[in-house]
C-alpha cells in the first residue's frame, strides 16, 4: 500500500495511527512516498505498490500523481481524477445536485478577471440579486476555489448589519465580525442563503459507502473563537446520524469516488444541507475511529487483491456493539426540561408621537423600503404646507418635522431601533390625550404612531450577558475539560449535542440583543453579538408567539385603562372605597404606593411641578458654556435630553387642565434612566421626582393589565395565549425524541450519558408578556392558596413585588424519575421560580424576599445517601444529576472563588455539596430567583394549562384582543416579507403541517389536539384585495 501524499499529512497522527493498525493485516505492507520524490522525481522513479492512497493538499502535484496512477495502475482508494472537481465549488454544487442532495439555495457569480464589473450582480442594503436570483441578507458568499477559505457571512441591518470573516483556522481564531457590510467586487463566488443551524456545524467523514463518522463542533461563524482541548485540538464530540444523512453519506462517497472522503453538514429547519466537500479527511481524535477506518480499508485492499495474489482471505463479521446508556436510579432525578420567559435588559427611555392620517387613495403597493417611504411622504407634505401659519397647520406640522427629525436620526434604516405603524380607524381617531385634540371624525382614517428610542443599553447588554454566565449553573454536571469554572454542566451537555436549545425573541430591537447577549453568556461565546442574534436566536413575532403592541388593545383593557383614569382624576385622598375598588386582589405593593400617593391629583401637580423644574435646570446646563456640549450616558446630549422631558412636560398636562395618566409609565421611565445613568450632572429633585413617579406608577403599570382578577386573566390570555400553549407543548415533550440530533454512544470518550438530552426553551419578550403570564400562574387557579401553604407564601411575595423590572425572569424546570413508572404522577416533577429582576433605585434594603431557590421542606429532613450510590454526590462523575425527590437547601453565600493565575472561576465545595444552582445568586445587579413551588407533578401542570387554554379560548368568556386590531402595515425595514414570498407566506401559515409555534419534532396528534391557529379579526371593507395581504402579513 502506498501512501503519497505532502509529508505533513502522511506523518500526522491520525495517518500514523491508522497506518500503524494497517501494518497488523499479515499480508499488508505500508508505503510512504518521500515527499522530495513526489516533488522533484519524475513518476517511474517512484516507489512501486499495488494499492494507492493519495490526495491533494496544498503544494502537491495531483498532475503526476495521475500519471503514476496511469503508468502503473494500482488499486485506487481514493479517485485522483475527481479531486479536480473538489477543488471547485461550482463543480462540487453540480455534482452534488445531480445526485438529489440537498443544498442551500445558491447562484454562481463569475467574473472575468480583466472585466471585473461586467457581472449579473445587483447589490442593495439588504440583499444581492445574482443573474436574477434574490438573496435577502443573511447570505453566505463563497470564493469558487475550494482553497479559499475566506468565506464571508453578510447580515442584514435589522441584526446590525456587517460581516463574520472566516477563514483556515489561526491560533484560537477562525473568523472576524467586520463592520464592512457590501460584497466583494473582484472574484467569482458562489452567493447562497444562510442555514440557521443553532451555531453548530456538523463534519461527516466516511470510509467507504457504508461507514459514517460524524462529529458537531461550534460554527467558526458565531464567535470565531476555536475550542480547544488539553492537547490543543479543536473540541469536537462525534454525533449520530439520521437514516437519511448515512444515505447522503453514501451517496456523496460515490458520487465523488473517494473512499475516504469527508464533507460538512448544515442541519436546519429540520432538513440536512450538505455545504462542503473536501475530499480525503480523517478524523482527528478518537481511537474507535482509528480501529473502524483501519479494518475497513484493510478489508477493502484484501478483498480486491486477495484473488489475484492467491491469497486465501473471507471479511471476519463481528457483533455489532451494543450502545449501553446508564440511567439514574434511587432518588436521582434527571433534569429534562428548563423553560424561562425572560423580560429585556436596560434600555433607553421608549418614546412615541401619534398623528391621525386621511386616506387619500394612494395604491396599496409596498415600496422595497417602508420606513424611507414614509419618509419621503412626510418631506412631500412638509413641502406642500409651506408657509402656512394656520394654528391647526402648524401643530400638523410641527409633527410631520418630529416624524422626518426621528426617521433621518441614524442616516439610515436600521430597522431595529425605530417603528412606523399605521393602524385602521373606520371612525376617526377618538379624543383621549393632548396629542389628539381634534374632535371625533366618522370617516375612516389612519393613525400613525411612530415608536424610537427603547435600545438595549451598554448596562442592558453586561446585564443579560452576566445572567446567561448564571444560568447555566442551574445544570446539573460538569466534570472534565468543563470543570474550570462554573456551569460547565450547561456547556458541556450543550457541546455533546446533548442540549436541545432554542430561543425566541420578539420582534423588538432591545429584546432580540438582550436574547443574543445572553446566549453569548450562556454558551460562553466570544465577539459581536450581530452574527449571534442572527444564528441563535429566532424571531418569534410573524406567528404571534411574542406579539406585543400595545397599541392593539383588547376592549377589557380599554375599560380598564377608562377607569384607571377616572379613579385617578378624583382631586381628594384615597377612600376606603378606592382602595376596594382600585386593589381588590389586596395586593401590598400596590397598597403601599396608594398610601404614598394619598391624593393622585396632588402627586401629579408636584409630578408637573418637579418636571417643570428639571427641564428650566437642562436649558440653564445647556446656556452654560462648561456644559453646554455635556455627552451624557449612551452619546446622549443635553438637547436630546431636554426634548423627550419638554414632550412629557407638554403632553402630561393637558390643555383642560386635568392629567394624562398614560403619560406616567413614561415619566417614571425617564426619571429612572436619568438617575441610574445621568445622576452625575447633579440635577435637583431628581430623587424626589423618581420617589413620587415610582409610586404612581406602581399603581398604574401593574393595573393596566386589570384591576380585578377576572380582568387580570382576560388581559392575559390576550396576551399570552400562544406562549402558553407553546409552553405546555414544551413540558409534553420529554422523552422520546427520536427525531432530536443526539450524541453517538459508541464514540462517547468521557461522557458517562450519551443519551440524556435536555431540552431549554427561551423566551424573551417585553413588560406585558410577564405581567399576563404571571397573572395567569396567580389567578388562573394552579393550586388553592388554602390548601397549599408553599402557594399562600408565595402569592404573598408576589403581592409584596412593586416592580416587574428589566430582566424578570419566569423559570419552569421538569425533572424526571427513571425509577418510577412512566404512568406514574411521580416520574415528572415540575418546579417554579421567579425573580423580579435588575434591583431598583435605593430599594435594596426594603424589597420583599422569598424563602430562597429550591428551598428545604419542614417537614423533611436531609436524607444521606448510601456511600457508594448514586445520590452519593461527593462521588459524582461525569454529568452527574442531583437528587431532587427530597427538598435541598442552597446556602444563600456563593462558593465561587477567583483564580488570580487564570483570571477563571473555580467552584470551592462546601457542605452540602451541590453546587450547581449556586449562579441564581451569581449576579450581584439582579435579584436571585425565588423558588414559587418545587412540588409540582406533571399532570398537576398541564391540567392546569389544557385549562388555561381552554378558558381563554370561550368566546363566551373573554373578548378577544384580535378584534381591536386593525393594523394594515408596519413599516419595520427588513423584517417584513416580500409580496414576491405572498403566494407562499399565506401557504405557510396555514398549512397544517408547517406549524410555526411548534418544533418539527412533535408528532401531528399532539398538534391536532393541543395547537390551534391564531384567530384573525374580520377585515375591514377597503383591504380586501391588496391590502388583504399586507394585513396577514403585518398583524
Amino acid at each position: 500500500m502506498g501512501i503519497c501524499c505532502m509529508m505533513k499529512k502522511s506523518k500526522s497522527k491520525p495517518m500514523t495511527q491508522i497506518l500503524e493498525r494497517l501494518c497488523k493485516f499479515e499480508y499488508i505492507t505500508v508505503v510512504i512516498f518521500p515527499e522530495d520524490v513526489i516533488l522533484n522525481e519524475p513518476v517511474d522513479r517512484w516507489p512501486l505498490c499495488d494499492c494507492l492512497i493519495s490526495f491533494h493538499s496544498k503544494g502537491f502535484p495531483l498532475d503526476k500523481a495521475v500519471s503514476y496512477a496511469k503508468l502503473r495502475n494500482p488499486l485506487l482508494i481514493n479517485d485522483l481524477n475527481m479531486q479536480y472537481y473538489i477543488q471547485d465549488r461550482r463543480e462540487v454544487y453540480r455534482i452534488l445536485q445531480e445526485e438529489g442532495i440537498e443544498l442551500p439555495r445558491y447562484a454562481v457569480l463569475n467574473r472575468d478577471p480583466d472585466k471585473p464589473e461586467e457581472c449579473n450582480l445587483v447589490e442593495g442594503e439588504d440583499h444581492v440579486e445574482v443573474n436574477g436570483e434574490i438573496f435577502q441578507k443573511p447570505f453566505v458568499e463563497k470564493p469558487v476555489c475550494a482553497e479559499d477559505h475566506n468565506v464571508y457571512i453578510y447580515y442584514p441591518t435589522s441584526a446590525g448589519g456587517g460581516s463574520q470573516r472566516l477563514f483556515r483556522k489561526i491560533g484560537s481564531r477562525s473568523s472576524v465580525y467586520s463592520p464592512e457590510s457590501s460584497v466583494r467586487k473582484t472574484g467569482s463566488y458562489i452567493y447562497e442563503e444562510f442555514m440557521p443551524t443553532d451555531g453548530t456545524d456538523v463534519k461527516v467523514y466516511t470510509v467507504g459507502p457504508d461507514y459514517a463518522h460524524a462529529e458537531a463542533r461550534k460554527s467558526p461563524a458565531l464567535d470565531g473563537k476555536v475550542e480547544r482541548d488539553s492537547e490543543g485540538k479543536e473540541v469536537r464530540y462525534p454525533v449520530m446520524l439520521s437514516a437519511m444523512e448515512k444515505l447522503v453519506a453514501r451517496k456523496v462517497c460515490l458520487a465523488f469516488k473517494q473512499t475516504v472522503c469527508g464533507f460538512d453538514l448544515l442541519r436546519a429547519n429540520g432538513h440536512s444541507y450538505v455545504c462542503d466537500v473536501n475530499g480525503f479527511s480523517f478524523v482527528k481524535n478518537s481511537m474507535k475511529y482509528y480501529d473502524d477506518c483501519a479494518k475497513i480499508l484493510g478489508n477493502i485492499v484484501m478483498r480486491e487483491l486477495a484473488p489475484q495474489f492467491q491469497i486465501p482471505w473471507s471479511i471476519p463479521t463481528e457483533a455489532e456493539d451494543i450502545p449501553i446508556v446508564p440511567t439514574t436510579s434511587g432518588t436521582m432525578m434527571e433534569l429534562r426540561c428548563v423553560i424561562a420567559v425572560i423580560r429585556h435588559g436596560d434600555r433607553t427611555p421608549k418614546q412615541k408621537m401619534k398623528m391621525e392620517v386621511q386616506l387619500r387613495g394612494r395604491d396599496g403597493v409596498l415600496c422595497s423600503d417602508p420606513q424611507q417611504e414614509v419618509l419621503d411622504i412626510t418631506r412631500q407634505l412638509l413641502a406642500e404646507l409651506g408657509q402656512d401659519n394656520d394654528c391647526e397647520i402648524e401643530e400638523k406640522k410641527s409633527k410631520l418635522e418630529q416624524l422626518k427629525t426621528v426617521l433621518e436620526m441614524y442616516g439610515h434604516f436600521s430597522g431595529i431601533n425605530r417603528k412606523v405603524q399605521l393602524t385602521y380607524l373606520p371612525h376617526g381617531q377618538p379624543k383621549t390625550s393632548s396629542e389628539e385634540e381634534d374632535t371625533r371624525k366618522e370617516a375612516p382614517s389612519l393613525l400613525l404612531v411612530l415608536k424610537w428610542g427603547g435600545e438595549l443599553t451598554p448596562a442592558g447588554r453586561v446585564q443579560a450577558e452576566e445572567l446567561g454566565r448564571a444560568f447555566r449553573c442551574m445544570y446539573p454536571g460538569g466534570q472534565g475539560d468543563y470543570a474550570g469554572f462554573p456551569g460547565c454542566g450547561l456547556l458541556r451537555l450543550h457541546s455533546t449535542y446533548r442540549h436541545d436549545l432554542k430561543i425566541y425573541a420578539s420582534d423588538e430591537g432591545r429584546v432580540q440583543m438582550t436574547a443574543a447577549a445572553f446566549a453569548k453568556g450562556l454558551l460562553a461565546l466570544e465577539g459581536e453579538l450581530t452574527p449571534i442574534l442572527v444564528q441563535m436566536v429566532k424571531s418569534a413575532n410573524m406567528n404571534g408567539l411574542l406579539d406585543n403592541d400595545s397599541d392593539s388593545l383588547s376592549s377589557c383593557q380599554h375599560r380598564v385603562k377608562a377607569r384607571l383614569h377616572e379613579i385617578l382624576q378624583s382631586d381628594r385622598e384615597f377612600t376606603e372605597e378606592d382602595f376596594e375598588r382600585l386593589a381588590p386582589t389586596c395586593s401590598a405593593s400596590l397598597v403601599n404606593s396608594m398610601k404614598i400617593v394619598k391624593n393622585p391629583v396632588d402627586t401629579c401637580d408636584q409630578v408637573y411641578a418637579l418636571i417643570q423644574s428639571l427641564t428650566s435646570q437642562i436649558r440653564w446646563r445647556m446656556e452654560d458654556p462648561k456644559s453646554a456640549d455635556l455627552q451624557l450616558y449612551h452619546s446622549e446630549t443635553l438637547e436630546l435630553m431636554l426634548q423627550r422631558w419638554s414632550k412629557l412636560e407638554r403632553d402630561f398636562r393637558m390643555k383642560n387642565g386635568r392629567y394624562d395618566i398614560s403619560k406616567i409609565p413614561d415619566i417614571y421611565d425617564c426619571v429612572k434612566y436619568d438617575v441610574i445613568h445621568n445622576a452625575t450632572l447633579g440635577l435637583q429633585d431628581t430623587l424626589e421626582l423618581f420617589r413620587l413617579s415610582r409610586a404612581l406608577a406602581d399603581i398604574v403599570i401593574p393595573q393596566e393589565y386589570g384591576i380585578n382578577r377576572v380582568e387580570k386573566l382576560d388581559i392575559a390570555y390576550a396576551y399570552c395565549l400562544p406562549l402558553v400553549r407553546k409552553i405546555q407543548l414544551d413540558l409534553q415533550r420529554t422523552h422520546g425524541d427520536e427525531a432530536v440530533n443526539k450524541l453517538h454512544p459508541l464514540y462517547s470518550r468521557g461522557v458517562m450519558s450519551p443519551g440524556r438530552h435536555v431540552r431549554t426553551r427561551l423566551y424573551f419578550t417585553s413588560e406585558s408578556h410577564v405581567h399576563s403570564l404571571l397573572s395567569i400562574f396567580r389567578y388562573g387557579g394552579l393550586l388553592d392558596e388554602e390548601k397549599d401553604q408553599q402557594w399562600k407564601r408565595a402569592m404573598d411575595y408576589l403581592g409584596a413585588v412593586s416592580e416587574l423590572n428589566y430582566m424578570t425572569q419566569i423559570v419552569i424546570m421538569l425533572y424526571e424519575d427513571n425509577n418510577k413508572d412512566i404512568s406514574s404522577e411521580e416520574r415528572f416533577h415540575v418546579e417554579l421560580h421567579f425573580s423580579p429582576g435588575v434591583k431598583g433605585v435605593e430599594e435594596e434594603e426594603h424589597a420583599p424576599t422569598g424563602f430562597g431557590f429550591r428551598p428545604a421542606s419542614a417537614d423533611n429532613g436531609q436524607k444521606q445517601p448510601d456511600p457508594g450510590s448514586l445520590e452519593d454526590l461527593s462521588r459524582d462523575e461525569t454529568d452527574r444529576a442531583v437528587p431532587l425527590s427530597e427538598p435541598v437547601t442552597i446556602p444563600r453565600k456563593s462558593p465561587l472563588i477567583r483564580n488570580h493565575k487564570t483570571g477563571s472561576m473555580e467552584v470551592r465545595l462546601t457542605q452540602p455539596q451541590i453546587t450547581s444552582f449556586e449562579g441564581c445568586f451569581m449576579v450581584p445587579s439582579i435579584y436571585p430567583l425565588e423558588t414559587l413551588h418545587n412540588s409540582l407533578s406533571l399532570k398537576q401542570v398541564n391540567e392546569f394549562l389544557t385549562s388555561v387554554c381552554k378558558s381563554a379560548g370561550d368566546p363566551h368568556s373573554r373578548t378577544s384582543r384580535g378584534e381591536a386590531r386593525r393594523h394594515v402595515r408596519s413599516a419595520r425595514g427588513p423584517t417584513i416579507t416580500p409580496l414576491l414570498c405572498a403566494h407562499e407566506a399565506l401557504s405557510a401559515m396555514f398549512d397544517p403541517h408547517n406549524q410555526p409555534l411548534v418544533d418539527t419534532y412533535i408528532p401531528q396528534r399532539v398538534l391536532s389536539t393541543s395547537i390551534s391557529l391564531r384567530s384573525r379579526p374580520e377585515r375591514p371593507p377597503w383591504c380586501e384585495y391588496q391590502l388583504l395581504l399586507y394585513f396577514y402579513f403585518f398583524n
